[in-house]
């Protein structure tokens, strides 16, 4: 017979031999080709369903529930897209809570007449309603990178539940989870730099969304001495940012994204700066979607650089205006008088293109030494009143400028010819906008917003309204 001391040293030999495992799957888990994937059949699905009977029943130590989930994790990850839908209805259908446990503990929770009984009919029902499902789950949060192939599975549910809703009750509890684990105070803000190792930058050139990373000199231009970059990191997915933010620190507010990312022009000194511009903020996990860190990083990151630059007098972003160009092409009105303005300066503007919008989203008008200061006025007053005006469900309809108005900021300026790349006139014509962080205000302007549904805006953002 083993005494303690040896059970427990063997228990640890175990787990640390599992946790290596764990460790060596999950860390090839996500770069695996879906080449020799495949379907579960009749037989698999049968041993699925006692291999998950066996993880909601809790069974054995520490030790015996990690190796079942990293037993059901391996299945997940050889199966095909049929396969995991499989996969994931098997746990829809089958393992949520039991009926008769719920019956019988909402039963003895009616009973319960007297008050000092009632605590412990509503605790026993809770347990009732916390389904097998959520027990399976929550044995990956303990296991090296379960976390990550949560999120991962998390991505796939936000697809199949299109065409599957009977996943919804996965996807539901599965968001439910990884918000409580995902709560901003476990968050940790760290600094990235050029010197951060190479697979942390290799991360920051894929997942950038908003102004590609176009090459190694590139990103060096973004960590320059002045730039800055800050990542929200998770203590069980260490390796990569959740979100991260690209500033530039400069002596004004920046009206032009080429000119910002312009990788022959000189650093500024840090010491000169009075200004800090916001210009690229990127979540990085599409299974985190519905949790918002991004206002928590920004304010973040506005403390520290106060705290490391006190001559910084400007937080500001310069943004993207994604939804302009599609909300244009629903613009009647608009779109007449644009269309009168192009054929007033060249009749033969418009030939060759679908229509108006597709004309001004194609940006070879920018050149035109008449048309160009033709449309300036116009498009500058459509986007004004697209960011102000146009709603949905009471909040601004652009999802950038509903994230920054929501936070508190204001729009400070729009910008003409801030973004003449392909990307820059197919979303929004070239225009890009300024939101200005002012610490002072956000809270007011947050509530002006959400009580009122006032925008708030600078007298030459409102001008440009004025002006029509």
């Amino acid at each position: 017979m083993l005494t303690d001391t040896a059970a427990t040293a063997d228990a640890k030999d175990n787990e640390s031999t599992l946790l290596s495992g764990a460790r060596s799957f999950f860390g090839r888990l996500f770069g695996k080709s879906n080449g020799d994937h495949h379907r579960l059949s009749s037989s698999e699905l049968k041993n699925l369903r006692q291999r998950f009977a066996a993880c909601a029943t809790e069974r054995g130590g520490v030790v015996s529930a990690r190796q079942r989930a990293v037993e059901i994790g391996q299945i997940y990850t050889g199966l095909d897209e049929q396969g995991r839908r499989d996969y994931l209805r098997l746990l829809a259908l089958e393992f949520g809570p039991k009926p008769e446990a719920v019956e019988a503990a909402m039963t003895a929770w009616k009973n319960a007449a007297e008050a000092q009984h009632r605590p412990g009919a509503e605790m026993a029902l809770r347990d009732a309603l916390r389904s097998q499902r959520q027990r399976i789950l929550t044995q990956f949060s303990a296991i090296p990178h379960g976390v990550k192939f949560l999120v991962e599975m998390r991505d796939d549910l936000l697809r199949f539940v299109k065409s599957a809703p009977e996943l919804g009750v996965v996807e539901s509890e599965l968001f439910a989870l990884l918000g409580t684990w995902f709560d901003v105070d476990f968050l940790q803000l760290q600094r990235i730099s050029w010197n951060s190792p190479a697979a942390l930058l290799e991360k920051l050139i894929k997942y950038e969304a908003v102004h590609q990373i176009r090459s190694w000199s590139d990103l060096r231009k973004r960590l320059d001495s002045d730039r800055r970059c800050y990542g929200l990191f998770h203590p069980r997915m260490p390796d990569e940012p959740l979100i991260f933010v690209e500033v530039a620190l400069t002596n004004r507010l920046s009206d032009n994204i080429q000119v910002l990312l312009d990788e022959s022009l000189p650093p500024l000194e840090p010491a000169r700066a009075d200004t800090a511009i916001f210009y690229s903020i990127s979540n990085t996990q599409p299974g985190l979607r519905g949790l918002n860190f991004g206002n928590f990083l920004i304010k973040r990151v506005v403390d520290d650089l106060s705290r490391d630059f006190p001559d910084l007098r400007t937080f500001s972003t310069l943004s993207p205006i994604p939804g302009f160009i599609p909300w244009l092409k629903r613009q009647e009105a608009y779109l007449d008088r644009i269309r009168q303005a192009c054929v007033q300066h060249d009749p033969q503007a418009l030939v060759g293109h679908a229509g108006v919008a597709d004309f001004v989203a194609a940006g070879k008008w920018q050149a035109h030494t008449s048309i160009a200061p033709a449309l300036q006025p116009l498009l500058l007053e459509a986007c004004a009143h697209y960011l102000m005006k146009e709603k949905s469900q009471d909040l601004p309809q652009d999802p950038v400028a509903r994230f920054h108005l929501v936070n508190g900021a204001r729009i400070e300026r729009v910008n003409w010819l801030a973004d003449c790349s392909d990307k820059g006139f197919r979303q929004s014509a070239g225009m890009m906008v300024n939101y200005l962080y002012r610490k002072t205000e956000l809270e007011s302007n947050h509530e002006r917003l959400m009580l009122k549904g006032v925008v708030s805006s600078s007298r030459a953002v409102r001008n440009l309204l004025q002006s029509a």
